[in-house]
């Protein structure tokens, strides 16, 4: 075992809590649906990012590549100032939704290079111009650009120019599980000597304002070895902590208390307030500090002039005890050295060896960025309605607002995020996929927040899993039991040891989620589901989440796929179950049963006319189902006809064999249900018994769907499968209602529509998700046809290949978008001459949101949006 392999095993004993501390800090709790109070749930305008500074957040923190412990009471990140900029730099700045001309955006430069599972080495980079931060033109420029035009970046202002910026790199190491070294390089890439402020600043969560009588935690200035040195003192943390700061730093003290004064023109309770550190070190207001040295929130305030060229080191060390030795002689870099060095050492076990330097380079990046990308995350959906008994009571109109059918959900855990900045908040089925990923490092934290969400004080007792913060009552694609199931494989498979207690107590909880869809979701109990948006947004003609202008429904066939691929995973787990317990096979033949009426479903609607599949275009579409009765196609070339693909299994003889209950339900069905057949298709293993295919999607249609997924000018991108065929480009997809007119055209990059949300585009580019589920869904298809099912690749091109190679070729053109081409490109970076040529920048990869679907730049939330992380998987398994 390598060192950070033993603190995993020691974590998951709880001999040793190696997990108590780590990136768990948002990059943004402003903005948030936690901290809004409005009446009509304006959440931006409500806690803007200008009252930040000044205002104490209730129910998180956010800090510039920060740490906390795992309940977040005590926080420390970095604050900067260049002497120009009209705040202090404690957070990074975005637009908002209304703001962005593609809706909500971060703007600061910074990357996640490195971590390990347990955070025993961290290194995060974050590049601070120089100049003054153009926050209002930034604002301005995008609000007057339109849909169609690009977004306004902060590389687009030329604070960048001439290198007139400094390079901040924070490093953590932890000694012991609560002995952190902290480490910070900053510098200057420009020509000329350049000043920089370093606030290395600690603070408590507020906890006292909400709750009557709470106790206030201290820190004060005490005198240690000769050294600036910050005790904490807190009730829930046990031992006092100490943060030893090395050199003469000013030790700057205030309380983490809103400034009731800056923002409601009222006096303040207390001298000092959250803001002061800005109004000391930008206004010069020496006040605005506690002279006395205590208080909330503390800072040690480096100043320093760097040369061109030049570095500087600021070394502080946050410790659960009293050091006796010093805390910065010649053991504290060597022990930073020596983790970092544990670090490649374990990435070595995962990361493989055949891969290029580059594609490593990406694929430890990638690791990064899941492992960064961790957050504490606390709502008391109850107490945010009803308010807080020191505070004015919330508006009536909570009580009757925005997730207020979730009062039971109670949430105080460690999460991980799909976008600390853009995307603070839990997705449900972004975390399925970010699972994935996290199971090659860390498979115990994946299985435990697949857990976590199947937890009573998260599903609803109605048994549907919580969407995201906006809404929590909206509705993802049901891949939570794939996931389970995946994970399950990746940690048998990487440990020896399947774990069935987790597959089986998943199982159990997946039977209420399962539940609740066939209830809920199947109009006219037909086995057609509708699930409203599904996570894609704004990919067809109408909202799918709202009413629809003409009146009716729309039957999914996406939606109903997705139901299709959920009954085939309940399937498999409960024949994996069956393994050890018969009491299963029960349960699997009723989700056999499950999938053969949905499938039949998709083809024959209770008996009806209609198909979900269009055997004139050889695709499947969504059905527009009008109140007269009336049903008309919706011909829209989209991700909504490929997710059929998804909803395939297969039943090994070797498993079947040894379930005679399930055998002989399966077969009763074939014999006397022939109707189903089409849906199951067996073939003869040369070494005896007879292996079977449960898919949606006959080999007949199979075969023609792919003519269109594999085709260049409709969905083949050469990045991947385009959300939305290129067909759309010359052929818009138009439905005239009342005089109004809906369309999808393809749009391979930002949407020109603001129908969900303008940086939310499913209308053409490429997304990693769906992408990895069709590399999966092929091997399927592979492993059961084999060498006798092969297509062009392609369409058109002549040649034939097997579904596996075909497979591989996606995987090898996803990965394609981050590794550097022969012209030494990135696709990911655009035409940002910045990224693609700059020595000190064109290493550095964001794994975007998504990608546009001729070029592969990288678009929508830029910073590790965890289902991107996949790359990691596919560099994994695939190469590249």
């Amino acid at each position: 075992m390598t060192a950070e392999e033993r603190r995993l095993a020691e974590a998951q004993a709880r001999t040793a809590h190696w997990r108590r501390w780590g990136p768990y800090l948002s990059e943004r709790q402003w903005g948030t649906v936690r901290e809004d109070y409005s009446p009509q749930g304006t959440a931006w305008d409500y806690f803007p990012h200008d009252h930040a500074r000044s205002r104490a957040y209730r129910w998180g923190e956010d800090g510039l590549l920060g740490i906390s412990d795992n309940h977040q009471r005590l926080c420390f990140a970095l604050a900067l100032w260049n002497e120009k900029d009209p705040i202090l730099k404690e957070r990074v700045f975005g637009l908002t939704g209304s703001q962005g001309n593609h809706g909500e955006d971060v703007k600061d430069y910074y990357f996640y290079l490195d971590s390990t599972p347990t955070h025993s080495y961290m290194k995060g980079l974050y590049k601070y111009p120089q100049g003054e931060f153009p926050y209002a033109w930034l604002v301005e420029e995008n609000q007057r650009r339109g849909r169609r035009d690009a977004e306004f970046e902060l590389v687009d202002t030329g604070v960048f120019e001439e290198d007139r910026y400094f390079d901040v790199v924070t490093e953590y190491a932890k000694a012991t599980p609560d002995e952190l070294l902290i480490r910070v390089t900053v510098t200057n890439r420009g020509p000329d000597p350049a000043p920089l402020h370093l606030l290395p600043s600690l603070w408590c969560r507020n906890t006292w304002a909400w709750e009557p009588g709470a106790a206030r935690p201290r820190l004060r200035l005490t005198a240690a070895g000769g050294k600036a040195c910050i005790l904490v003192e807190h009730a829930d943390l046990g031992q006092p902590y100490r943060l030893y700061c090395d050199g003469d730093p000013a030790m700057l003290f205030t309380e983490n208390d809103t400034n009731l004064r800056r923002l409601h023109g009222v006096e303040n309770p207390g001298a000092f307030v959250k803001d002061a550190f800005h109004e000391y070190v930008v206004q010069g207001q020496a006040g605005a500090v506690n002279p006395a040295q205590e208080g909330t929130k503390a800072a040690a305030h480096y100043r320093m002039v760097v040369g061109p060229g030049e570095s500087k080191v600021v070394r502080l060390r946050l410790v659960d005890r009293e050091l006796r030795e010093s805390p910065f002689g010649k053991r504290f870099d060597t022990l930073i050295a020596q983790r970092a060095q544990e670090a490649e050492e374990f990435h070595a076990t995962v990361i493989p060896a055949k891969l290029s330097d580059d594609a490593r380079g990406v694929m430890r990046q990638a690791l990064a960025g899941m492992l960064w990308s961790k957050q504490w995350y606390h709502f008391d959906v109850r107490r945010w309605i009803d308010g807080d008994p020191t505070q004015p009571p919330p508006p009536s109109e909570r009580q009757h607002g925005r997730n207020r059918e979730w009062t039971h959900l109670y949430n105080d855990d460690i999460i991980s995020m799909p976008d600390k900045w853009e995307y603070p908040w839990y997705a449900a089925w972004d975390l399925a996929f970010h699972t994935i990923t996290l199971a090659l490092v860390d498979p115990e934290f994946a299985k435990g927040q697949l857990t976590l969400f199947l937890r009573e004080w998260y599903m609803h007792p109605n048994g549907q899993i919580p969407a995201y913060e906006w809404a929590f009552g909206d509705v993802n694609p049901p891949v939570h039991a794939w996931a389970v199931w995946r994970v399950y494989k990746i940690d048998g498979k990487r440990t020896g040891r399947p774990d069935r207690e987790f597959l089986e107590g998943a199982f159990h909880k997946l039977l209420l989620n399962f539940t609740w869809w066939v209830n809920r979701k199947d109009a006219e109990g037909m086995n057609v589901f509708q699930g409203g948006f599904l996570g894609l947004d704004n990919i067809g003609v109408f909202d799918r989440s709202a009413s629809l202008p003409t009146g009716g429904h729309i039957e999914q066939s996406d939606g109903t796929s997705w139901m299709g691929m959920f009954s085939l995973n309940m399937l498999a787990i409960a024949l994996e179950l069956a393994r050890e317990n018969p009491a299963y096979e029960g349960v699997a033949s009723k989700f056999f049963e499950h999938f053969v009426q949905i499938a039949h479903a998709m083809d024959n609607r209770g008996g009806s006319e209609m198909s979900l599949w269009d055997d004139e275009d050889g695709f499947f579409y969504d059905v527009l189902h009008l109140p007269s009765g009336e049903r008309q196609y919706m011909k829209v070339r989209s991700l909504v006809g490929l997710i059929p693909l998804l909803a395939v299994e297969t039943l090994e003889p070797d498993v079947v064999d040894r379930l005679p209950g399930f055998k002989r339900r399966l077969e009763w069905f074939v014999r006397n249900r022939p109707e189903f057949r089409e849906h199951l298709e067996a073939m003869d293993q040369p070494g005896g018994g007879e292996r079977r295919l449960l898919s949606i999607v006959s080999r007949e249609k199979l075969s023609r769907v792919l003519r269109l997924m594999l085709d260049e000018r409709e969905f083949l991108s050469p990045y991947g499968i385009r959300a939305v065929s290129q067909f759309h480009r010359d052929h818009p997809c138009v439905l005239v209602v009342d005089g109004n007119e809906h369309r999808v055209d393809y749009e391979p990059a930002e949407s020109s529509t603001g129908l969900f949300g303008g940086n939310s585009n499913w209308r053409g580019p490429i997304w990693f998700p769906i992408n990895y589920l069709l590399i999966e869904a092929l091997q399927k298809f592979d492993h059961f046809y084999g060498p006798s099912l092969q297509v062009e690749c392609p369409t058109g091109s002549g040649p034939r290949s097997t579904l596996w190679d075909i497979a591989a070729e996606l995987s090898r053109r996803l990965t394609r978008i981050f590794l550097r081409g022969p012209d030494g490109r990135r696709p990911v970076h655009g035409g940002v001459a910045k990224f693609q040529t700059d020595p000190h920048w064109r290493d550095l990869v964001w794994l975007y949101e998504y990608f546009h679907g001729d070029n592969g730049a990288g678009i929508g939330a830029s910073h590790q949006t965890g289902w991107t992380g996949l790359v990691a998987k596919l560099l994994q398994q695939s190469g590249g």
